[in-house]
């Protein structure tokens, strides 16, 4: 379980770091990587509390940190 938490890390991590350097954000290189980081860690907490999820953990990761950077500053727009 604790290689998949770090593994998850490294995972929302680099979605997050790619997502600035492609463009599909425009949230600065630290905020994307720890909106991608939340992300992943409240889907891997609720996979383990409720068995809800994608597939592998690395799906899991990279579905989530995704929804997360879509989700989060849109919410906060105007």
């Amino acid at each position: 379980m604790f290689m998949i938490l770090m593994g998850t890390v490294v995972i929302a991590g680099i979605v997050g770091y790619l997502s600035e350097k492609t463009g599909f954000t425009q949230n600065g290189y630290l905020q994307s990587i720890i909106i991608c980081i939340g992300g992943a860690f409240l889907f891997y907490f609720v996979r383990i509390m409720f068995g809800i999820s994608f597939g592998p953990p690395g799906l899991n990761a990279v579905l989530s940190s995704i929804g997360a950077l879509i989700i989060v500053p849109t919410h906060w727009r105007k």
